[in-house]
């Protein structure tokens, strides 16, 4: 049985949380193409470091560069949008997402401490002349800017531009769902850059088999709800992402970057506070909500795995390399 859907079937049917793109296409010379960009989620409208979410995060396969999950799993909190992009544009987007969080909030590095900046990535060279560099700090600046509440735009934009999936034109993919127990209705979504698999592996339709020559693949997984889960409980959501994965076919190879990033709306943490004890409530553990909240990380990892591939469009890359809508 499967659960219900939100209503957009998206990330942002999670109150609050906003998603913009910036989307970079140009062919420099025959041989050279930029084509990729920067996907930027917020979790809420207010100050981000000022008002922090509780979140977690699961490391599936490590072959990645993404930056602030040292802290994440330290302290539980996010206090900056997430940013997504090109492998080669980790600090590019890192550099233009601290100016964007510095301009709005004075304290930072001057009567308070610094700010944890999390940056995820997939490798899209296959299409992208990726040693070109061709993001630069305002790209993030701008993709942050651009962020609304409504439905996101899906497959070869943002981060998702030069990406590709089961040997298919990948990207960004998003789906929802809500749970309820006896007293209220949550939501989860999941937003997605889909960048691995081969053709012969999917196991949700019959594929061509071809030999296209990407590396092993990787994918960010962003998970966004308003049940009130603290960070232990939100870790436990990102690791459920590797059963949605799984469902797919991806076998998450030794070279895949396969993370996982999950938090909740609820329950925001005052960056200064007088006090010394936090008050909150939690869901219990063994109330069976739990496990519908599991099966609703599990069901939009899914979904927006081959929503990415159905909304992606046919694109030509770098050294006249075309990689074609999937036929599903």
């Amino acid at each position: 049985m499967h659960l219900q859907k939100g209503k957009a079937n998206c990330i942002t049917d999670v109150p609050g949380v906003k998603v913009g793109h910036t989307t970079l296409y140009e062919k420099l010379t025959e041989e050279k193409t930029i084509c990729t960009g920067v996907t930027a989620i917020l979790p809420h409208e207010g100050n981000l470091f000022r008002k922090k979410v509780r979140t977690g995060s699961a490391v599936i396969n490590g072959y990645g560069k993404t930056t602030g999950l040292v802290q994440i799993e330290e302290l539980g909190l996010l206090e900056s949008p997430i940013m997504l992009t090109n492998t080669f544009s980790v600090g590019a987007v890192w550099q233009g997402t601290l100016k964007y969080m510095l301009d709005r909030t004075q304290e930072i590095g001057d009567t308070t401490s610094s700010i944890n900046i999390v940056v995820g990535e997939c490798n899209d060279s296959y299409l992208n002349s990726i040693r070109e560099q061709a993001i630069k700090p305002t790209h993030a600046i701008s993709a942050l800017e651009n962020a609304t509440n409504d439905p996101v735009e899906e497959g070869d934009v943002g981060a998702g531009k030069g990406m590709v999936c089961f040997g298919y034109k990948g990207g960004i993919g998003t789906a929802s769902r809500t749970v309820t127990d006896s007293l209220n209705t949550y939501t989860v979504g999941c937003l997605v850059v889909s960048n691995f698999g081969k053709r012969e592996h999917a196991l949700f339709a019959n594929l061509e088999t071809t030999q296209i020559p990407t590396p092993d693949g990787s994918i960010m997984m962003i998970i966004a709800t308003d049940a009130p889960l603290y960070d232990r409980q939100l870790r436990r959501l990102a690791k459920r992402c590797a059963a949605g994965l799984g469902r797919t076919g991806s076998r998450i190879d030794n070279g895949s970057g396969d993370i996982a990033i999950a938090f909740s709306t609820a329950n925001v943490y005052d960056h200064k506070s007088d006090s010394a004890k936090e008050t909150a409530s939690f869901l219990r553990d063994d109330h069976p909500v739990m496990n519908d909240l599991f099966q609703a990380v599990i069901e939009t990892t899914e979904e927006a795995v081959i929503r990415s591939l159905m909304q992606a469009k046919t694109t030509e890359g770098r050294n006249g390399r075309v990689v074609e809508k999937a036929p599903i």
